[in-house]
């Protein structure tokens, strides 16, 4: 059954447990070979695979119905920040550097224009995430695309791959987060590419099929607004990593928002966290939430709420996350601290919320 969110997030964890247990029954193909399996985590965005002295990582993802935005706005050049940082941020998310990427087009026919716009835009995310872009393809599917409009429309994935940095033992997954250690918080600076089936549905059911030329303020329409590029992270944790301070998590807040993503990082030693000083919601986050009457606790399962991405690390470390993120230009805070038990709590000034997994 769908739900409010526009989608079934309990349907789709199924179904992605569904596929990753196929998945691992052919892990034993590649044992004591080139390309065998080394994660200790189950049902991660990515794993560690050995190539000999190296160790990589693979990640795959899409901008999702974000390509929708684009479509109804004509801006096109600014998609690819969000294609580079659901597979860069999901692989720093276990410590991987990000190097190569290749992505696939599908369009129900060709538009060059739009094609030079897109790639435009897939250079410049890939230069600012030190990425090189080394295979895709465009692939004409008539009218199984669809979408807005009568222009092109498209569907956008990618893979990308990472190396595990020479200073870690292995990749990051979650298993030595312990309670005390502190979670920090990288402020994000939009919905990034993830529940826009419920934005969509929201903005709809309140200002019609037209909604994107709604004046959001004096600067911007509703359209242009939910547009905003992803922040890509990976080049700040990649530092951190290289510095020398040891995270204990990563956790990329994507489709699940802050507790399901955050429930994956903790779920192996069984620990939980109280996040009392998480970043505020951004305003645009308020309004739809205002809008759509979507409750706090759906917002923060939707949505990163403000919080593109949660490192947990030992108290000793702050000062080194906290200077790098400054020096890089990120937004940074301590946010809260884990906890023994399996809880996740989110507290602010005016409610709180808590999840047990």
């Amino acid at each position: 059954m769908q739900k409010k969110s526009g989608l079934d997030i309990e349907l789709g964890n199924k179904s992605s447990k569904i596929a990753y247990e196929y998945a691992i029954e052919t892990f034993p193909n590649r044992n004591g070979k080139r390309g065998a399996v080394a994660s200790k985590s189950k049902g991660g965005f990515s794993n560690l695979l050995i190539f000999g002295k190296e160790r990589i990582g693979i990640g795959s993802d899409g901008i999702g119905t974000k390509a929708e935005l684009a479509e109804r706005t004509g801006i096109y050049d600014t998609l690819g920040y969000d294609l580079v940082a659901m597979v860069a941020d999901d692989l720093a998310a276990m410590g991987f550097e990000p190097t190569n990427l290749s992505n696939v087009i599908d369009v129900d026919y060709l538009d060059t224009e739009i094609i030079d716009e897109l790639m435009k835009g897939l250079r410049d995310a890939c230069n600012f995430a030190g990425i090189t872009i080394t295979g895709g393809e465009i692939a004409e599917l008539g009218n199984r695309i669809g979408g807005y409009g009568e222009k092109m429309h498209f569907n956008w994935s990618s893979t990308a791959i990472g190396i595990l940095p020479e200073n870690l033992k292995e990749a990051i997954d979650g298993s030595n987060i312990k309670p005390g250690q502190k979670i920090f918080a990288l402020k994000s600076r939009g919905f990034r590419s993830n529940g826009f089936s419920s934005i969509r549905r929201i903005l709809s059911e309140n200002f019609g099929n037209e909604w994107h030329n709604e004046a959001y303020d004096d600067k911007n329409t509703w359209g242009e607004k939910m547009l905003t590029p992803s922040l890509i992270y990976s080049p700040l944790i990649n530092e951190i990593i290289k510095s020398g301070t040891e995270l204990t998590g990563v956790v990329h807040i994507t489709g699940g928002g802050v507790f399901d993503n955050l429930r994956r990082a903790l779920k192996l030693n069984n620990v939980g966290v109280k996040l009392n000083n998480l970043f505020e919601p951004l305003p645009e986050m308020l309004k739809i939430q205002q809008i759509g009457k979507v409750s706090n606790e759906d917002a923060y399962l939707w949505w990163n709420m403000g919080n593109g991405m949660l490192l947990a690390a030992d108290e000793k470390e702050a000062d080194n996350i906290l200077h790098k993120a400054k020096q890089m230009n990120y937004e940074c805070r301590i946010a809260g601290t884990v906890t023994a038990g399996s809880n996740i709590q989110v507290e602010f000034p005016t409610f709180k919320l808590e999840k047990h997994y």
